[in-house]
Parts: structure tokens; sequence; C-alpha cells
């Protein structure tokens, strides 16, 4: 679904530049530009940013050992 309709910014690219390393939404915003434009979409993207950092830190729970994610 697109989160930002002035950049093109899709909820699966905010997904993946948290799998790619980023920690917040500020860095978010630095990787895809999303929010830079109208700011109509922060919230939104803000959302999306909160539950997929949530999810990882859940999923990282059930492990035995923490995994690392280092940017490239």
């Amino acid at each position: 679904m697109y989160v930002c309709l002035c950049v093109g910014v899709t909820d699966g690219q905010i997904r993946d530049a948290i799998y790619e390393g980023c920690c917040s939404y500020k860095e978010v915003r630095a990787a895809t530009q999303v929010g830079t434009q109208c700011g109509k979409c922060a919230c939104l993207a803000k959302e999306v940013v909160r539950d997929t950092l949530t999810e990882l830190q859940t999923s990282q729970a059930a492990l035995p050992y923490p995994v690392e994610f280092t940017a490239a």
C-alpha cells in the first residue's frame, strides 16, 4: 500500500528499510524520503515503523540469542 503519494513510498519499502538496518522513523525518512514533501503521511509512516520494529523485537525475543542487524 502507498504510504506517501508525493514521493511514492510504500509500506513494503518502509519495512525493507528497517530490515536493512534503520532503527527509527528519522532513519527511515532519510533512507526513503517518506514524509519529506507535504507531511500528511507522517502519522501512517510512523505507525508502520513502530509496528515493524515491535514485530522484529517480538520475533527476536523468541530466539535463544539476539540477531544483530548491521547497516550496509
